[in-house]
């Protein structure tokens, strides 16, 4: 559930992509939307899609902070930085008619990771990988400072991925492995990670 929770917006996003190309309305009901915002012009057709799909995941992430809020008492601060990314960005892609901003937002936020990890280490000596992972296992020093910068790399690459993606391939390409994509790089990078720890975490309950 939770994991259905955090993907919701780019469910959201993708599944409107989907539906307004080829739904006939779609230019109508942008032109509605955009008008109630202030926004008054005349969208591209081949934009029509993607600035629908832009003001769902806008919509997406509202909801989202407003149900963590109710349901968990707390909004993490990962929602409160997408969320803010995907409003300010998405605005810019509906108000200037350019996707390039929307499709620079996960780029945006997974950079933001990669920077805080090494910034908290560097600055703070905190090593956050262990952080959040250190209740649950137990490891050497040496191999928490490993995984960090190995997420800090990962989070790195995947934005870089992002843009090639997004700047090299069409609109539905890019959707796609927005949502289908990293999903499945995060979970073999998981799977990598978990493999290449596990004989730490061996030795050191032998210990």
């Amino acid at each position: 559930m939770k994991f259905l929770f955090d993907l919701f917006p780019v469910i959201l996003f993708f599944i409107t992509l989907k539906v307004a190309e080829k739904a006939a309305s779609a230019s109508a009901v942008l032109g509605e939307i955009l008008t109630t915002v202030g926004i008054a012009t005349t969208v591209k057709p081949s934009l029509v899609p993607i600035m629908l799909a832009t003001v769902a995941v806008i919509i997406g992430s509202i909801i989202q902070i407003i149900w963590a809020k109710l349901h968990y008492k707390k909004v993490d601060n990962t929602l409160w930085l997408s969320a803010l990314l995907v409003t300010i960005l998405g605005g810019m892609t509906l108000y200037f008619q350019n996707d390039a901003f929307i499709k620079w937002k996960p780029t945006l936020l997974y950079w933001t990771f990669a920077v805080v990890l090494i910034g908290a280490r560097l600055f703070s000596r905190k090593n956050i990988i262990k952080m959040m992972m250190g209740k649950e296992i137990q490891l050497p020093e040496t191999i928490w400072n490993n995984l960090n910068v190995a997420w800090a790399i990962f989070f790195s690459a995947l934005g870089a991925l992002n843009l090639y993606v997004a700047f090299h391939y069409s609109i539905d390409t890019w959707a796609s492995f927005k949502l289908f994509g990293t999903m499945g790089l995060m979970f073999i990078f998981i799977i990598v990670q978990s493999v290449a720890i596990n004989k730490y975490i061996i030795n050191e309950d032998k210990a």
